[in-house]
């Protein structure tokens, strides 16, 4: 068999066939795309057969004249019934498979065709792309004349179908506008949702493919090129390391004012909009079909029925439209805004007509907003479920950019950080839907959901996006007419939206100093409640792995510190020891949900070894604190298991008391898996804090994460002659800050030099 091989001119300058045996050029493109139709055309009638009554139908690309570089064969033999048919296909499939192609191949009558096409949707979409390649042109023209015809007279009843399959696909490969490393094809918004286009304007139902969706799908199959020829085989996942290549072959370059992105970025907002152009019109697509299977609702007189639900709109035939009186006056400013808000709070999406008509007349918002605009914004922000849905209409036809001038440098930026599901766009709208759920925990639920939909604003621009994000936020806020000192809060509420997660995951919190310098910093229990409530949004619309119940937990455990520190004045005290841990024989090993508590007669090292024990378990340590209490050592751990499975309690226990009692075994056992376990990675960074802590310094550790880390690192603390008195352990992807409290000051710069040494020698 011949493989598939890429050769290049003679200056070297690129490839120019991907296939030596049939020839079939590379290039990007519609011109070089057809010029491997053409190709493949030629090479295929001249394998094939000589013989009546059958006919080669090209589907998929090469029925399309849409062939990528790499791309698959998908053919149809056709016959009338002519014996041998077995034979003659096997003297044509072969030829193909050893030229090195791939093949999807089927054979049958029309008839044959047409009935598989009437029990699979998919074969029926399939069979819409068919063209004759080869053979008998009057055999291929019935199939395609029959399927086009059966196609558009049963279209409305198969739509459902391909509807519940569409939305299978969907929630296997997600959404192409807000991933990172999306699939071109399958991907919602992707190529395969323009075939399901063509199909629903083949059928009459819509004009679904409009110039926008064919600009859109011709940019997307201009990017399947570049990623087949630049990685050299067939691939649809744009993945990361292929980015900047991608982009070079399209002739990407990307540099903003006020913040630079690279060329792979500006590939992915490409890519992320034309998905979207594509989203959207199917979104339109799919509800014309509903509508004509619904019918229309018309009055006695033949008028389409028309509900008032706000101001200005009405609602018509499941979609949202503007009252004639509304039509007729001159615009209100604050009218898009406020059709927005309706759609989004009734959920019902608005119509494109409508759309269009509110970018052409709808005048800019003045500065400050009108309290309707305003209005309108805070409804919208806080509509729940059917804010997403209205937002990314409204954004499709250039409304967002009139409300929010910001829009136009946040749009389909890429968030490179392994727990973002969405591009920062997407990811503030989400924000605000998830602050809606907590907007009866806080007093101003205004201000939250403002302040949810503002926090990243200073993302893409250099410097910590907290700081910079801030007088941004504090900006907007004035412009849509907040008063000063209203604005003041939202910029803060942008400047510490991190506060809370970083301390709860990364500092003692039953140190007084932990609790006095965050009360400082927030300054009132409103600010404090408003800040909880954005942090569970936050990390809500990041993704699954922005948040954990232990993480909540912590978050919950400091806000009610520093609360108590607003109310009264007075820093709480350390919670007590567990009585259990202080009395009985030793040693003690209590293990709970996501606890284990161990005390043991006072010695160096304890930490350490509970901690590499637990490592030998496959639990993953949160949160550790030692202390010394009537000559006993205690150690409190919060820990989640490493792959989701919980050790067995009865060999962890066993482990725990035979390793604090000192059992060699045990600890060699532990020494010799924690070091097979080095994590890989960049270098890894000590930073010291020395006004962090009450009676301790605060060492920082930020590493690739790995298993045993704690233990090794524990172990070189205990070494070097440092005591640990808390350790908080915070994962970030495949990174780690660990913060340990050191007791004592450690102001030498030689002693603090030397434990730095021995942690960096331990990672």
């Amino acid at each position: 068999m011949t493989s598939l091989t890429t050769t290049t001119g003679p200056t070297g300058d690129g490839p120019l066939v991907v296939n030596e045996v049939v020839g079939v050029p590379a290039g990007i493109g519609a011109e070089a795309r057809a010029a491997r139709a053409d190709a493949l055309d030629a090479w295929l009638r001249g394998i094939f057969p000589a013989r009546a009554g059958i006919a080669l139908v090209a589907v998929g690309g090469l029925g399309r004249r849409q062939c990528a570089p790499y791309g698959d064969l998908d053919l149809v033999l056709l016959h009338a019934g002519v014996p041998g048919i077995d034979e003659l296909a096997a003297s044509l499939w072969y030829p193909i498979w050893d030229a090195g192609l791939r093949l999807d191949h089927s054979v049958r009558t029309v008839p044959e065709a047409l009935s598989v096409a009437q029990d699979d949707v998919k074969v029926a979409l399939g069979l819409l792309d068919a063209r004759h390649v080869a053979g008998d042109p009057d055999l291929a023209d019935q199939l395609v004349r029959t399927a086009a015809d059966h196609w558009r007279r049963t279209a409305v009843r198969q739509l459902p179908g391909l509807r519940e399959i569409t939305a299978a696909r969907w929630e296997t490969h997600g959404e192409l506008a807000f991933l990172l490393e999306g699939d071109l094809k399958e991907a919602a918004g992707g190529l395969r949702d323009v075939g399901i286009l063509r199909a629903i304007a083949t059928a009459g139902v819509t004009d679904a493919l409009r110039p926008a969706v064919h600009a859109a799908h011709r940019r997307l199959l201009d990017t399947r090129d570049a990623l087949h020829q630049q990685v050299g085989r067939r691939v649809d996942r744009l993945v990361a390391q292929e980015r900047d290549g991608v982009a070079a072959l399209l002739g990407l370059r990307a540099a903003e004012a006020g913040g630079v992105i690279g060329d792979g970025d500006a590939l992915l907002r490409r890519v992320a909009g034309d998905a979207r152009t594509v989203s959207h019109a199917l979104d339109d697509a799919w509800r014309a079909a509903d509508r004509l299977r619904a019918g229309r609702h018309r009055t006695a007189g033949g008028r389409p029925l028309r509900r008032p639900v706000a101001r200005d709109v009405v609602e018509q035939d499941g979609e949202l439209v503007l009252a004639r009186a509304a039509i007729g006056a001159r615009p209100d400013p604050s009218l898009s805004l406020r059709v927005a808000a309706a759609a989004a709070t009734t959920r019902l999406p608005i119509a494109r007509a409508t759309c269009e008509w509110l970018a052409a007349y709808c005048p800019p918002l003045p500065a400050p907003w009108p309290p309707a605009a305003r209005a309108a914004l805070i409804t919208l922000l806080g509509a729940g479920p059917g804010l997403v849905p209205a937002w990314e209409t409204c954004d499709r036809y250039g409304l967002v950019d009139g409300w929010l001038p910001e829009w136009t440098r946040l749009r389909s930026l890429p968030q490179h950080n392994p727990v973002h599901r969405f591009t920062l766009d997407r990811h503030l709208v989400q924000a605000a839907y998830e602050a809606s759920r907590h907007t009866r925990d806080v007093d101003r639920p205004d201000l939250l959901l403002l302040g949810a939909f503002l926090h990243d604003i200073g993302k893409g621009l250099p410097g910590d996006h907290s700081t910079v994000g801030a007088p941004l936020a504090e900006a907007v806020a004035t412009r849509i007419g907040l008063p000063d000192d209203e604005a003041a809060l939202i910029g803060r509420l942008v400047r510490l939206h991190l506060l809370l997660p970083d301390v709860a995951t990364r500092r003692d919190l039953s140190d007084p100093k932990t609790v006095a310098g965050v009360a400082e910093r927030v300054g009132d229990t409103t600010t404090l409640d408003l800040l909880h409530g954005l942090v569970r949004a936050d990390a809500a619309a990041t993704g699954p792995a922005a948040w954990s119940d232990w993480k909540g937990r912590l978050i919950a455990e400091l806000v009610a510190r520093v609360r108590t520190a607003l109310d009264t004045g007075v820093v709480p005290a350390p919670p007590a020891p567990d009585p259990a841990l202080v009395a009985g024989p030793l040693p003690v090993v209590h293990l709970g949900e996501d606890r284990v508590s161990v005390a043991a007669a006072d010695r160096r090292g304890l930490l350490a070894t509970v901690a590499g024990c637990l490592a030998l378990h496959r639990l993953e340590v949160i949160s550790a604190d030692a202390a010394t209490v009537d000559g006993r050592a205690l150690v409190q751990c919060r820990v989640q298991p490493r792959y989701g499975l919980a050790p067995d309690p009865i060999a962890l226990r066993a482990d725990l008391r035979r390793a604090v009692g000192g059992d060699v075994s045990v600890t060699q056992r532990l020494r010799g898996r924690a070091l097979a376990a080095r994590g890989q990675g960049a270098a890894p960074r000590v930073v010291w804090h020395g006004e962090a802590a009450t009676d301790a310094v605060l060492l920082e550790l930020r590493a690739a994460d790995a298993a045993g880390l704690l233990y090794r690192v524990a172990c070189a603390l205990d070494e070097a002659g440092a005591q640990v008195r808390a350790a908080r352990i915070s994962t970030l992807g495949g990174d780690v800050v660990d913060a340990f409290y050191l007791v004592g000051g450690w102001p030498s710069d030689a002693d603090r030099a030397r434990i730095e040494a021995a942690v960096l020698a331990a990672v």
